[in-house]
């Protein structure tokens, strides 16, 4: 398996989810999934599926105005003459079915409830964009790790397809790695991405970098 291809459509699959919950479900082709209409905070207007996408017709596809976001999976695309910036890069990553075996620290329990939801949202810090319709979507669990006052600590998000799982907004320390692992189906790959310390934390939890991708931003 090409694990940064399946990293790469997990994670359209994951923008997908929260935009159709915006009433964006956006559209997906060999090129890239986008939406026609900006996208909610935090997330792209369009993720590239390939390599060497043109980028003319990918901009073509989203509102290209100020504040449009483009993931830019494979780090191949020159946006920068179209009038944008890099915003951040990041490096995708795996983890190959492993047992995480017992760790030490409280366990990630699911989030079943709008307003459970509502203080994960809040606690992760992006508040109303993540909407009560994700939790009736089968492919997405949202996990919380809960203080012993009940507060939400840290948390993630796991996204199921048909061959990985997908992690994602993971916040807290570093011991809901381990615990994230402990947590996600048994037997199935994990993939995702991530960058600087957070990305540390997921390598000393059996995550391995598959290769790069890069944000771009108009302003």
């Amino acid at each position: 398996m090409d694990w940064w291809d399946a990293a790469v459509r997990d994670n359209a699959r994951w923008c997908g989810a929260v935009c159709a919950t915006h009433g964006q479900p956006g559209a997906t082709d060999a090129d890239a999934w986008s939406v026609p209409r900006r996208s909610p905070a935090f997330y792209p207007d369009a993720v590239t599926l390939r390599r060497g996408v043109d980028a003319a017709g990918l901009l073509a596809r989203i509102d290209d105005g100020p504040g449009a976001s483009v993931k830019d999976s494979y780090a191949d695309l020159d946006l920068a003459r179209y009038g944008y910036r890099p915003l951040f890069t990041a490096e995708w990553i795996h983890r190959p079915p492993a047992d995480p075996g017992p760790g030490p620290g409280p366990a990630l329990t699911p989030v079943t409830s709008a307003d459970g939801l509502a203080r994960w949202a809040a606690a992760h810090g992006a508040g109303p964009v993540f909407r009560p319709a994700l939790l009736a979507d089968p492919r997405v669990t949202v996990l919380a790790r809960y203080a012993p006052d009940g507060s939400v600590t840290g948390g993630a998000v796991l996204t199921r397809g048909d061959r990985v799982t997908g992690v994602s907004n993971v916040f807290g320390d570093e011991r809901l790695w381990p615990a994230l692992c402990r947590a996600a189906p048994p037997g199935v790959p994990l993939v995702g991405y991530e960058s600087g310390a957070d990305l540390a934390a997921a390598t000393r939890a059996g995550f391995r970098p598959t290769g790069p991708l890069r944000v771009w931003l108009r302003p």
